[in-house]
């Protein structure tokens, strides 16, 4: 998709103010933000950040040796970040990047404390209102020597048929030891164009997991997130669950860099289309040795759409142990009726394949969003987008 970026507007839209309790907003943005994984009301967090439009309009910090703020007051705080801001991006790859690196409208600086782990997530919402509103965000994550985080990141349109385009950019730094689990979960709508730009490094015997769910309508996705192990011992594991509904376009993938020996990197996709068009890549390149890496990805039909599987394995070195399985098709029919035969209607047999093939209990998730992604997956059927 060619993108007009003078169709949306950076400097205009709804402003809201600070809000000093997320649980007044209003019922209609708690429902969206609870489509995108974010209860507002729950108080099992580590810390919470919110952003409307061109504005960070809460960020709250519950944790001894959680340090949480918005990007703007941490720019100002730490004389611009110099080691860790557009530091594993490049503004001028290409014209996402230079108008994210023109506006920055917001965004959040995390840092985990030496040491410090964190049993709670921490809850962070990216929430966009208003006709064909542009948003540019900047988020810095730091993971301190043996500290552990979850960010669970939920990102949101007021309703379901606005027009607006999300840039959001990320760069994550996991130091020695340090382990960081990134949820994200995105309920869109069908005329939202979204671009992240992702890059991270993890140093040794550092852990990086990625959990991306998208089971609502985009309308046009792009996104390729790249870590790279560079200490000995580091592990990245990326798990996506995808359903594209109709009127869905997505591109999208993970990179992993194996640049240390002993490092290991999984990539595994689960993609359902029920009219959508996606496209999902995978990469994991052997720079040293012993390493190894698995790519992963499974793409079930359901009404229509397309799904094209992209698996790149790339080595420089000897002694390496890479792999990659794809597979894309139809529920075979004998599964059916295998369920059907033990007292299931057609629709219950489909839906209970489904359910099997988006597993999400490998994510790691906390209960409550884990159950609440599998109550909207049960929805899913043959005849019926979520």
């Amino acid at each position: 998709m060619s993108l007009d970026l003078s169709r949306y507007s950076f400097t205009q839209g709804e402003e809201t103010g600070q809000i000093a309790n997320l649980g007044l907003l209003p019922k209609m943005d708690q429902v969206r933000l609870l489509g995108a994984g974010i209860d507002v009301t729950n108080n099992s967090v580590s810390g919470s950040f919110m952003q409307i439009n061109r504005e960070d309009v809460h960020c709250d910090s519950q944790r001894d040796g959680l340090e949480l703020m918005s990007i703007k007051a941490a720019l100002k705080k730490f004389d611009g970040l110099p080691n860790y801001f557009w530091k594993l991006l490049n503004p001028d790859a290409d014209d996402i990047l230079r108008k994210a690196h023109e506006t920055l409208h917001g965004g959040y600086f995390v840092r985990a404390k030496k040491g410090v782990r964190l049993h709670d997530p921490l809850q962070s919402c990216m929430f966009m209102k208003g006709a064909r509103v542009g948003q540019s965000i900047h988020n810095i994550v730091i993971v301190e020597e043996g500290a552990e985080v979850h960010i669970l990141n939920g990102c949101a349109t007021q309703s379901a048929h606005e027009e607006a385009l999300h840039l959001g950019l990320t760069e994550f730094y996991v130091e020695k030891g340090g382990k960081l689990t990134f949820t994200m979960v995105h309920n869109w709508g069908d005329n939202v164009v979204v671009r992240p730009k992702t890059a991270g490094i993890v140093e040794e015997g550092g852990e990086f997991q990625s959990n991306y769910i998208l089971l609502k309508t985009v309308g046009d996705l792009s996104m390729y997130p790249t870590i790279k192990l560079n200490g000995a011992g580091a592990v990245a594991r990326f798990n996506s669950v995808i359903v594209a509904p109709e009127g869905s376009n997505l591109d999208c993938g993970n990179r992993i860099e194996l640049n240390a020996q002993k490092t290991r990197g999984e990539v595994i996709a689960r993609v359902v289309t029920t009219g959508g068009k996606v496209i999902n890549r995978g990469f994991i390149g052997a720079y040293a040795t012993p390493v190894k890496g698995h790519l992963e990805c499974k793409g079930l039909l359901l009404g229509g759409g397309s799904v094209h599987t992209i698996p790149e394995l790339y080595s420089e070195c000897d002694g390496v142990e890479l792999s990659h399985e794809a597979a894309v098709g139809k529920i075979a029919q004998e599964e059916i009726e295998y369920l059907m035969a033990r007292g299931l209607d057609e629709d219950e047999a489909t839906s209970t394949i489904v359910r099997g093939f988006l597993n999400v209990e490998i994510m790691g998730l906390p209960n409550q969003l884990q159950n609440a992604i599998n109550e909207q997956i049960e929805t899913l059927n043959a005849g019926n987008a979520l």
